[in-house]
């Protein structure tokens, strides 16, 4: 089966999720990398590029002269990854989707709730694939958790509670750090920080894991480092639609904590919980019994997750293995068969409706929002 071409803007050397992209995308020999567009600096990026293998014809200097190189070629590119800061992502994907290209979007997919429904009906109306990267929901033991709430296996879901809490922008004199700063800077970040940096992807594998979607939140922001103009600490409530309780802490000043992304989910007939530094096991109680611990690899896992556990029992598999499961999804689906889970523009547009709702609510001493975005009311 010959290699779908794989292209991407942004990402570019000393990127922190460039190089997960450049390993996922092409783990499986099912994408190969033809083209970027990986700096704002022209020549640094077209040279970046062409180290990595990029042939020089279409290592491009930005992304409007990669996306005018790329429409018109027999042999274009079949999907484009958007790796660039946050406010650029709505013009680069909306141009893309419009000239026919697939897209996978790195999260926050806009920075309006406006934006976000427009690049649903682009996609919708191009029939294109619009793709966002909330890739921890790739995970094989995250499939698996998914998969036992959707057969009943822990009843019906009474509580969620999850966390991404870490302390690595906690050092106040690290906070003119170019690749801290922007995430606390509206004009490069929108309306929140931590929140839509890291909090949005707890809120989403809330989502996905129960298979439900949030509802109404409540929510209470803070700026613990005062030269922050957004939030680097976040409490938020929430009710799903099915009537599941939620409760979500996000922090990026909490010294001590590594990754710190973990979720419990708490039904009438049994508990599970997920750690993205433990990713391997999936922690299963059932009512009145004994704590098992699944493992990735072993036998009698759901399908989905047996389809995306690469290695053996035991062999631990990482960050960019879930990345890569992202791009398996994708590889199926530009083929023409959908693979159930893979985040697309509609997780995306209910993320930022989310982030807007949690800003509106802090701003109201936590006032009660309704979270979805007008076109999913």
């Amino acid at each position: 089966m010959a290699k779908l071409k794989w292209g991407m803007i942004g990402g570019g050397e000393g990127s922190q999720i460039g190089p997960a992209h450049r390993l996922g995308a092409q783990a499986d020999g099912l994408f190969e990398f033809a083209a970027g567009a990986l700096d704002h600096r022209p020549e640094a990026g077209r040279a970046y590029a062409q180290r990595l293998g990029v042939p020089a014809d279409r290592a491009y200097g930005d992304w409007q002269e990669m996306l005018a190189g790329e429409k018109d070629r027999p042999n274009r590119i079949d999907l484009v990854t958007i790796a660039t800061p946050n406010a650029t992502h709505f013009e680069i994907a909306k141009a893309y989707l419009e000239a026919g290209f697939n897209v996978l979007c790195e999260k926050p997919m806009t920075m309006t709730v406006e934006e976000g429904e427009e690049i649903v009906r682009v996609a919708r109306e191009s029939g294109k694939i619009c793709a966002v990267n909330y890739c921890y929901s790739a995970y094989p033991m995250v499939r698996q958790a998914r998969a036992m709430v959707r057969a009943g296996e822990i009843g019906k879901v009474r509580l969620v509670v999850t966390n991404f809490s870490h302390g690595h922008h906690g050092d106040a004199t690290d906070a003119d750090n170019p690749r801290v700063r922007w995430r606390y800077d509206p004009a490069m970040a929108g309306v929140s920080g931590q929140f839509a940096d890291c909090g949005i992807h707890a809120l989403h594998m809330a989502s996905f894991i129960c298979d439900d979607e949030v509802a109404t939140l409540s929510a209470d922001m803070a700026s613990t480092i005062p030269s922050r103009q957004l939030e680097d600490d976040a409490m938020v409530n929430f009710r799903m639609e099915g009537g599941t309780v939620g409760r979500l802490w996000t922090s990026s000043v909490a010294i001590g904590r590594q990754h710190g992304f973990d979720i419990q989910v708490f039904g009438e007939t049994g508990g599970l919980r997920w750690a993205s530094e433990h990713p391997n096991q999936l922690i299963y109680t059932p009512v009145g019994g004994r704590t098992q611990i699944i493992e990735k690899g072993e036998g009698g896992l759901h399908e989905d997750a047996m389809r995306l556990s690469r290695v053996a029992i035991a062999h631990p598999e990482g960050f960019p293995l879930a990345v890569a499961n992202i791009y398996c999804d994708l590889a199926d689906a530009i083929r023409g068969e959908p693979r159930d889970g893979l985040p697309d523009a509609a997780d995306g547009v209910r993320s930022i409706a989310a982030v807007h709702a949690a800003v509106a609510s802090a701003r109201a001493e936590g006032a009660w929002q309704d979270a979805r975005p007008p076109m999913f009311r």
